[in-house]
């Protein structure tokens, strides 16, 4: 029996692709009052951008002389001045989800990556998790072959699950950090949202945390 479950957020990503070099060579989370910004960096002379934008939007709607307008926008004066404008190599709209489905194998059919389970992509972890269900099953199926343990086969769904379920809190806890909910969000969740940010990023503990769960947690041991 197979169980499912899944989030769904009212809002997508705006990305466009451009050759122009990185406003910042570090990765820039941007939170704005009219709403989330990314800027991250594929080259010395390719960079790659986003805006929280609504699921209604379509790409049409935005021209690129918009795009830059807007990501000026909700950047800080000083990075915003710093950013270099040129036209879309690429742009696209992508809705936001939270998927996973339990168990992870039937039998001897094993789920790995996106075919088990979806995060949103502002914890960065879509391909870690996917690289993470194959590093268990690797392991495993070593020892089921080099020892015999075949009974080590069960344990797969369970081992994954638990790495992916913390990656999924992750995303879903950066996602909720830094977006506008807009009409899903009341004076109490802006406020609780407000004060999750001043304490995680004021706080050693809160940036340790933050740090810990983006490089990533610590694999289980199979014994």
């Amino acid at each position: 029996m197979l169980s499912h479950y899944e989030r769904e957020y009212p809002f997508g990503w705006l990305g466009l692709l451009s050759d122009t070099p990185p406003v910042n060579h570090e990765l820039i989370y941007g939170q704005h009052e009219r709403g989330f910004v990314l800027c991250s960096q594929r080259s010395l002379t390719r960079s790659r951008y986003y805006l929280q934008v609504p699921l209604s939007d379509k790409v049409e709607d935005w021209s690129d002389e918009r795009f830059w307008n807007e990501l000026k926008a909700r950047l800080p004066e000083e990075v915003a001045a710093d950013l270099v404008t040129g036209p879309a190599l690429e742009k696209s709209i992508a809705p936001l989800r939270s998927y996973v489905v339990e168990p992870m194998q039937y039998g001897k059919l094993f789920l790995v990556g996106d075919a088990a389970h979806i995060v949103p992509p502002t914890g960065a972890k879509g391909l870690n998790l996917a690289a993470s269900d194959v590093c268990y099953l690797y392991r495993i199926l070593v020892k089921v072959y080099r020892e015999g343990r075949t009974e080590l086969l069960e344990k797969y769904s369970e081992l994954a699950l638990r790495r992916v379920w913390k990656g999924e809190r992750f995303s879903w806890f950066m996602t909720n950090l830094l977006h506008d909910f807009g009409d899903r969000q009341d004076a109490w969740d802006h406020k609780m949202q407000q004060a999750d940010r001043e304490y995680f990023l004021n706080s050693h503990a809160g940036l340790v945390n933050i740090a810990e769960n983006y490089v990533g947690l610590p694999y289980e041991e199979i014994c």
